[in-house]
């Protein structure tokens, strides 16, 4: 298979400084002897369906995808990536955020997969919520394979493994009993049963372990002793030793997963071990927080959702707000949406440009390995609009133009840049509607406008004047400089950020907005100066 950006890049692939090449590299150290026997490297990512997908698990599929595009780029290895659900697991408690919450409450224990939905969608609320994952992870074009635990264990596809861990009970026992408590290590199993009589997930001593008939015995929750086989989805594995059972059962070469998972990970590899595997590759993410700080969780519905997130931004931005420091812990709110979205445009706006010297394609594609953009379109970044905007700008221009109307903005936007239109700028008519809901839902409520001091006023009619003074056809920068100079000449000289700051709250109202020379070339000369006169009057503030 050859690499997004052809012929040279593995040269420079070898070379990639971004995180995904990091882990790549241990891909390709992994399979430097000999190639994977089942023919291809294996991917995985994990989803517990016991809350409503979110965005940690859709950032989990995205990094993932990251680091297998970034090994496709290094090696010719063919590779699958599994999104598999953990669907089988037993419901432990009902999910603030569901409907039916007593129902629910019926039917604490039971695997996710044998619980009726709660919105009434599907068969099960197992199979509602894969459906969901499923349903996000193709809006975004991802190529991936899903598998449920509930369809493996059931149809004898984890049997062989179920039994080589059943002959090998103790040692598995003994990878997990020190991390135990005196009580729990008095009743451990990495077998739990589920009871033929209440279809429930059961913690509970196995009381003999029987490998001529691959089957445990146990005590039922009636009191009555039973025996039941570990294959056939009769037992499910308690969750370390299904991590590892999983990893040996598909051939898993790499799985990342929460830095609150690491022991979990040390453990399951242990396990993997003692079953004579070989653990997959992978590293610890960090988490991420609500508002508050505090860690988002699928059963609070603390988190942005992804189709919250694509209310007011285009999927690129979240693309890059995944690919941004992993392993820092990151607030994700909605306030971190603008500035994405600003960021993943001038990443695209400079990947033309990055070239090696004397057009090396091999020093080209190593320099651009290292842009985001390449990571977030898998090696193909789109060619930026010529007459592209930024994000920002966009939701000034929503505010002091006083409209929702995309067809009223264009007018502005066409006056500025007359060879514009939606069809000649796709994305750029897309952030003019994120633009619009975004002011409209955060910008516009937080809006706090405030009259002139004396000093400020006679800063605002010096900066008319000298915008009247301005010639036809003036570009952004000589209106900037002219902005910077009218600052200068009212004691900001040392402090032009603070000039500035006085601009945004006399004109939008806020404390931090876009580059003025390029917002006036936007709106016009005229406007502004009508702005700023309205401003000097106290009329926005009243």
């Amino acid at each position: 298979m050859m690499s997004p950006d052809g012929p040279g890049i593995r040269i420079a692939a070898d070379r990639g400084r971004a995180w995904p090449f990091e882990e790549a590299r241990k891909l390709v150290a992994r399979f430097a002897k000999a190639p994977p026997a089942k023919g291809h490297v294996l991917f995985e990512t994990g989803y517990g369906p016991s809350g409503l997908p979110h965005i940690g698990t859709f950032g989990e599929v995205v990094r993932t995808t990251m680091v297998r595009n970034a090994f496709r780029a290094m090696s010719d290895l063919p590779t699958r990536l599994v999104a598999f659900s953990d669907d089988m697991d037993g419901l432990r408690k009902v999910p603030d955020n569901l409907p039916n919450q007593e129902m629910l409450a019926q039917h604490i224990g039971r695997p996710l997969t044998s619980i009726p939905d709660p919105f009434g969608t599907h068969p099960s609320f197992g199979q509602h919520n894969n459906a969901r994952l499923r349903s996000f992870l193709d809006s975004f074009g991802f190529d991936y394979e899903f598998v449920s635990s509930t369809e493996m264990y059931r149809s004898g596809r984890f049997d062989a493994t179920l039994v080589a861990m059943l002959n090998r009970y103790e040692a598995v026992r003994n990878v997990i009993l020190p991390t135990l408590g005196t009580e729990r290590r008095a009743t451990y199993s990495p077998f739990l049963p589920i009871s033929p009589k209440t279809n429930r997930v059961l913690q509970v001593p196995i009381l003999e372990v029987r490998l001529d008939a691959n089957s445990v015995v146990f005590r039922d929750e009636d009191g009555v002793l039973t025996e039941v086989p570990v294959t056939g989805g009769h037992c499910k594995l308690q969750w370390k030793a299904d991590w590892a059972m999983r990893w040996l059962a598909l051939g898993v070469d790499y799985e990342m997963a929460g830095k609150d998972l690491i022991d979990s990970v040390k453990l399951s590899g242990q396990i993997c071990r003692v079953m004579g595997g070989q653990p997959p590759e992978g590293f610890n993410y960090e988490l991420f927080l609500d508002a508050q700080g505090e860690k988002i969780s699928k059963s609070r519905g603390n988190g942005l959702s992804v189709e919250e997130w694509l209310r007011y931004g285009p999927p690129e931005s979240l693309g890059l707000f995944m690919f941004n420091q992993p392993k820092a812990a990151k607030r994700l709110h909605f306030d971190v949406i603008p500035r994405q979205v600003d960021d993943y445009l001038g990443h695209v706006a400079k990947y033309p440009e990055q070239a090696g010297p004397d057009g090396d394609p091999a020093a080209k594609a190593g320099q651009r390995l290292d842009n985001p953009a390449w990571h977030v379109h898998a090696g193909h970044p789109p060619a930026p609009e010529r007459d592209g905007l930024p994000f920002s700008i966009l939701m000034n221009l929503v505010g002091v133009a006083n409209t929702e109307d995309p067809a009223m903005l264009w007018g502005f936007i066409t006056r500025y840049a007359p060879n514009a239109s939606p069809a000649t700028c796709p994305m750029l008519d897309r952030l003019v509607r994120y633009a619009i809901a975004y002011f409209r839902d955060f910008v516009k409520p937080a809006r706090r406008f405030r009259a002139p001091t004396e000093a400020e006023r006679a800063a605002l009619a010096d900066l008319v004047a000298t915008l009247e003074r301005l010639p036809a056809g003036a570009d952004s920068e000589a209106i900037q400089f002219d902005l910077y100079e009218a600052g200068k000449r009212h004691g900001y000289a040392a402090d032009l950020r603070g000039w500035f700051k006085i601009l945004y709250e006399l004109l939008f109202g806020t404390e931090q907005g876009p580059r003025m020379g390029s917002f006036v070339a936007l709106y016009g000369v005229a406007e502004t100066i009508a702005l700023l006169r309205r401003a000097e009057a106290g009329d926005l503030a009243r």
